[in-house]
Formats: C-alpha cells, structure tokens, sequence
C-alpha cells in the first residue's frame, strides 16, 4: 500500500522503483486495511479478543452448554461469535457421537424390532434454545447495522461534497479554515460505514482533505503549523509501533498496531511533502516486522495443531487395535469399552488440528469407534442365547412357585420352594429388559408362600400371643394419656410410647390389626402436637416400617422401596421440567407472576423430594 493513500495531498505522486515497497510490506499493510476495514463496519469484531477463546473440544455437553448460556446472555452478540460457533461444533460432534451409541445400544437390545429409533436428551434442547436464542439476536444486530451504515455511509458522501465545496479562492481563509476543522471533526463521529466501501470512502475524502491543503499554499502559516502538529502526532505512532515490536504478546501488539494505523489514516492529516515518504517507510517497515512476528506465531500454532492431529491419529490407531483384540468374556469386554472411553476422551481434550482436515479426522475417530461397537456387539449377540436359555430356565422355576404357593402341605413344600430359590441363585443373566420383572414375578411367588407359612407359624406361638394381650392393655393406659402442652416434654412423651410398643414385641400374624389402633392413636396426637407435615409424616413412617421390620414382612418392605424409588424419580423429573420450562422466561421480569409461581411450584417439589429421599435412606438402612 502506497503512501498517497494516506498522506499524500495530490493523491497522483509518482512512483518510482527506488519508492516502491517490498512484496511482504504490501501484505503487511493490505492485511492490516482489510482488518481495518472490518472492524470499521462492525466495532464488537474488536470486542472479541476480550474474551478468551476456550478450549471447547474437551468440554463436556453439560459444560458446553453452560458456556453456551453464559456467552449468550451478553448484548455483545458479535464479540461472542466465534465462541458460540466454536461451541455449537463441539457439542454438535459429542451429540451426535452419543446418539450414535444410543442407537447401536437399541440395536443391539432389539434385534428383531420394527419400532424406529428415538431418544429424547433434555440437554439438546437446552442447547437449541440458548443457540436459537443467540441466531435471533444476531439477526437483530445485523439489521439495525446495516441501517446505520447505509446512513453513516450516505453522512460522509455528504461531508465529502460539502469539502469540495470549501475550495473557493473567493473566500475567506481564514473562514474556509474554520468550516474545514469543523468538518474533520463532524468526519471523525459520522459512525461506520459497509467495509467494501471503506477504502474508497477514506481515498475519496484524502484525495480532497489533500486539494484543500493545496488551496492552503496562500496561507503557509497556517499550513505550515498544521503540518508540524500532523508530524508530530505520526512520529508519536511510530514511536509507540517500535515498542510494540518488541513486545512479548504479539497479538496484542499487532492489534495495537491495528489502531495505530487507523488513527494514521482516519484521526491525522498530511505532513510536508519533503517528510511524506521518509515517515511512511518507517511505518511500513515497523508494520512489516510486526507482521512477520504474527505470521512467526500463526507457524508455530499451525506446528501445535499439526501436534495435535499427530496424538489424535495414535488415539484412531489404538482403537483400531484394541478392536483386533479377542475377548471371551463379559468382564473383559468391560476392561476394553473402558479403555475406549479413556481413549475418547483424549481424543477430545487433544485440542484442535488444522482446519482442512478436521472433518476427516473427526470421521475416521467416528468410524474406529464404529468398528469396535460392531466388534463388542458380535460378542454379546453369541452370548444373547445363552441369555435367553438362562431366561426360559427361570420361567420354568416361577411357574413352579406359582404352582406351590397355595400349598397347604408345609412339611412338604418347604423343602421344595428352598430347592427351587436356590436353583434360581445358580442360573445366570437373562436379557436385561426382562430381569426386574421374572425377579419380580419369582418373588412375589415365593413371598405368598413363606408369608402364609410365617403366618401359621405365628398364630401358634405363645410369645406373641401374651404380646397381643400385653399390647391390648397398653391401647387401654394410653386412651388416659394427655398432652401437657409443653411441646419438647409431649414429644419425648410420645416417642417413649413408641418405644414401648416396640419393645412389647411382634404379634400373631392374623392380630396386626392392633397395630392399626395404635398408629391411629398416635395420628390423633401427632395432630394435637403441632409438628410440622414432614416431622409428622417421618414419625408415622420411622413406626410403621418398625412395624413391618418386627413383622419381618420383606414383601411389604420391598414394594414400599420400589414405591419410593419411583416417586423420588417422578418429583426430579417435575423438577427437571419446571427448571426447564423457567428458561424460556429468562428475559422476564423478576416480579412476573407466572415466573414467580414457577419458582415456588419448584421450591415445593424440592421440599417434597427431601422427604421421599429421607424416607429411601432410611427404608435403605434397614
């Protein structure tokens, strides 16, 4: 780039050999007014180097989607641009890597299935939201820009034509001096103007600045001092540019230098015509050092990435020979499918390769974990048989509890239910979407047949027979019992009831109504004690499943297990939904009313969730 397209005041000096710049000076100077001229149409491009470029690759998809949420949240929607995008390529790669697996996993269970494959990931759709969201705001940003550039753009054609105008030997100089600095100043905040027409613009306006200071030759004071203050302003930038290249982070200095050149061009005017090139060689040459110091970088960070594609490639080929690898059984697979994981998550925090060939680098990963799902698959489909035959083992085994259960003959039958549980003990995995329910199906079997025999057995022992009558008496001292009012001094009163019931012992199988007399007896006093819902409700369920554990009811105890697993799953996904639903009012106010019932409906399934998973721990330790 020439001097004249920024000082020069005709805009026509000739060149010669001896003036023209090297080839890489061009470069140098032409990157730096392409950049500039970019950053000129939208200034939050700038913005961008303040905020750290992660490395993303190596994230997680709930990390990634936290950053997403984060970046998203800022009004500098073109500072996070590259972040976001950055973002979507890696969570886009893990996702998809993921479906993936789920889909062989649906496979590889459902063979013979007709049903299409679906998986629903509620973190996708946080992802699109926010990703969504960030689209909506960056269409928004590139519409009002490009309005205010088209005005800023036609502001400065009009600065230019009235310039023009202010070359008029007719007048005043003094006055045309005046409406010329006025107008420089209206130049420097006329805004940004469409990068394709940056240059042109800025020559145009040079070319003119340059005739008027031609117009000045009848005034040299004037000129002269301006042309001292111009000088001296450049020789400052220069100044500052041999600094900047000596300095130790080369991309903050090159974007110092960046500004420098801007304010060369758009914020100085021309200097006299016998220091014109003398200062510009200068510069170019200090641009020319600062550029060959950032190209020097860009190698080594291309040496970094080529670094990192050499460890991604040992990643592929490790896979590659761990799928050779001949496995016999279950607990090996589960050594290899380990390694592969370790060896996947390396191959995600390696950091990035070069650009050209990342899609196929990705592919091949893609396709050596492939291959090595196929690999694990064949062995499980072998062993998938041997399933079904332990499978069709144990139906055999519940159809003859079932047929045992109602048996009257204990002395008999007993003998025969034990052999069968543990013939059960003995055969080995069956299909996994059929394990709970043959497990359920067997023990619930087995269950009617020992609790019944638990029952006989009970009704004729004495023991529990003078428990009974002892508890009978007990239910009769307690209807005297009254509170006195002191809250702490009932509480331990009632809790020493309880206590006392315990220790009075279990009753005949066929008498545990009782136990319903007394639970309502303490209900009434529970009422009348004020507790709190969840002391209350942990109380009546700390004694009931006391009452369960004397009884030795295990089929109770189990379902009451089974049950609370499910509610604690059912209030976390209501949770789950709740705090997802409460996204889509991130931009409400906080005061809103539907916002502000959301986060109460949330805060009561919280308080409920802390009492099912109290009840689970404790129903757990027993």
């Amino acid at each position: 780039m020439q001097e004249e397209q920024h000082d020069n005041l005709s805009g026509q000096i000739d060149q010669t050999d001896g003036n023209q710049v090297q080839d890489t000076t061009n470069e140098a100077i032409e990157t730096i007014e392409n950049l500039n001229a970019e950053v000129n149409e939208d200034v939050s491009i700038q913005e961008s180097h303040d905020i750290p470029m992660q490395n993303y690759e190596a994230m997680d998809m709930e990390t990634l989607v936290a950053e997403l949420e984060k970046l998203v949240a800022t009004d500098r929607i073109m500072a996070v641009k590259d972040h976001v995008e950055e973002i979507k390529t890696a969570f886009t790669s893990k996702y998809n890597h993921f479906i993936e697996e789920k889909k062989e996993e649906f496979l590889h269970e459902n063979p013979d299935s007709q049903e299409e494959f679906e998986y629903h990931l509620p973190l996708k759709a946080k992802f699109d939201s926010y990703y969504n969201n960030f689209k909506a705001k960056k269409s928004n940003h590139f519409k009002s820009l490009e309005t205010n550039l088209k005005s800023n753009l036609q502001t400065r054609l009009a600065l230019i034509e009235e310039l023009k105008t202010l070359i008029n030997p007719g007048e005043n100089i003094k006055d045309n001096l005046k409406q010329f600095n006025d107008l420089r100043e209206r130049w420097k905040t006329a805004g940004p103007i469409p990068k394709d027409k940056y240059n042109h613009v800025w020559n145009n306006y040079h070319f003119h600045v340059e005739n008027f200071y031609d117009y000045l030759h009848l005034d040299r004071e004037a000129r002269d001092i301006d042309f001292k203050h111009n000088l001296d302003a450049k020789l400052k930038i220069i100044s500052r540019a041999e600094a900047l290249v000596k300095e130790a982070d080369v991309m903050k200095a090159f974007r110092e230098l960046q500004s420098l050149h801007k304010i060369w061009k758009e914020d100085i005017g021309p200097v006299s015509k016998e220091k014109r090139e003398e200062i510009w060689a200068v510069f170019s040459d200090l641009t020319k050092q600062m550029h060959e110091k950032r190209e020097s970088l860009f190698e080594q960070q291309r040496g970094t990435e080529l670094e990192n594609l050499a460890r991604k490639k040992e990643i592929i080929a490790a896979i590659d020979a761990i799928t050779t690898e001949k496995v016999e059984a279950h607990s090996g697979w589960q050594a290899l499918v380990e390694k592969v994981e370790a060896l996947r998550a390396d191959f995600f925090s390696a950091g990035k390769v070069p650009a050209e060939i990342n899609e196929q680098t990705w592919s091949e990963f893609k396709t050596a974990v492939r291959n090595f799902n196929v690999h694990k698959n064949s062995f499980y489909k072998d062993i998938k048989k041997e399933q079904q035959a332990n499978l069709d083992k144990k139906n055999a085994l519940v159809a003859r509890a079932k047929e045992l259960q109602d048996s009257e003959d204990f002395a008999a039958t007993t003998p025969i239910m034990k052999k069968i549980q543990e013939e059960w003990k003995q055969i080995g995995h069956v299909p996994r979407k059929f394990s709970d329910a043959i497990w359920a199906e067997f023990k619930k079997a087995c269950n009617v047949y020992f609790d019944r025999l638990h029952a006989v057995k009970n009704e004729n022992e004495e023991v529990e027979i003078e428990a009974f009558e002892n508890k009978k008496a007990y239910l009769e001292t307690l209807k005297s019992f009254e509170l006195t009012g002191n809250h702490k001094t009932d509480l331990e009163a009632i809790k020493a009831h309880i206590e006392a019931w315990k220790n009075i012992g279990k009753v005949p199988f066929a008498r545990r109504h009782i136990e319903g007399k007394f639970n309502k007896i303490l209900d009434t006093l529970f009422e009348k004690l004020s507790l709190s819902k969840k002391d209350t409700d942990m109380m009546r369920f700390s004694n009931r499943m006391d009452q369960l554990s004397e009884a030795n009811d295990s089929r109770k105890i189990d379902n009451e297990k089974i049950f609370l697993i499910r509610k604690v799953e059912e209030v976390q996904n209501e949770i789950f939904q709740l705090e997802n639903n409460i996204q889509f009012f991130a931009n409400a106010k906080k005061d809103n009313p539907m916002v502000l019932e959301v986060k109460k409906s949330i805060e009561r399934h919280k308080e409920e969730l802390a009492t099912w998973k109290e009840k689970l721990k404790q129903i757990r330790s027993m």
